[in-house]
């Protein structure tokens, strides 16, 4: 699924060789049975593996990064996802040294489910709001954010 603007959606190739290494090491993964902590792919390439317990969509914050895409895999369990353009956001906080920036939530957003099998990429353009619960259920996620450098 690659759901963006039309002025974005030429702008990158998510079939380049870093985007092809990030899905080839997801699906060559059980990612289920990996611990947590972060795996090198390749140059410019990096996935963390994570656990956690799905938030309230009041609770999730909406983010964005400028040195790197998210690819965000679901390997266990289900969440909801914000998306909205960074130009439609309002910066509530900036952390460059960890390039996350965070926003207000904004008055147009779209949510997007994932389950077990899915995932979103996500570029520096859009700011995704992760963590969310499904149908407002928590439950526990089993998550790879892989990180592509631009």
């Amino acid at each position: 699924m690659l759901a963006t603007s039309i002025d974005l959606v030429s702008k990158y190739d998510y079939l380049s060789e870093k985007f092809t290494a990030a899905y080839k090491w997801l699906a060559e993964h059980d990612i289920k049975n990996m611990e947590d902590g972060k795996y090198v792919i390749t140059d410019g390439v990096f996935a963390m593996v994570q656990r956690y317990e799905t938030i309230d969509f009041s609770e999730a914050r909406f983010e964005s990064h400028k040195e790197y895409f998210d690819i965000q895999y679901i390997a266990d369990g289900k969440e909801s996802f914000g998306m909205a353009l960074v130009k439609d956001c309002k910066l509530n906080e900036s952390v460059p040294d960890n390039d996350v920036y965070f926003y207000d939530t904004p008055e147009f957003f779209t949510k997007v489910n994932l389950k077990a099998g899915d995932l979103i990429v996500v570029p520096p353009e859009e700011a995704h709001q992760p963590r969310a619960c499904y149908n407002n259920e928590k439950m526990a996620v089993v998550k790879v954010v892989v990180k592509v450098k631009i």
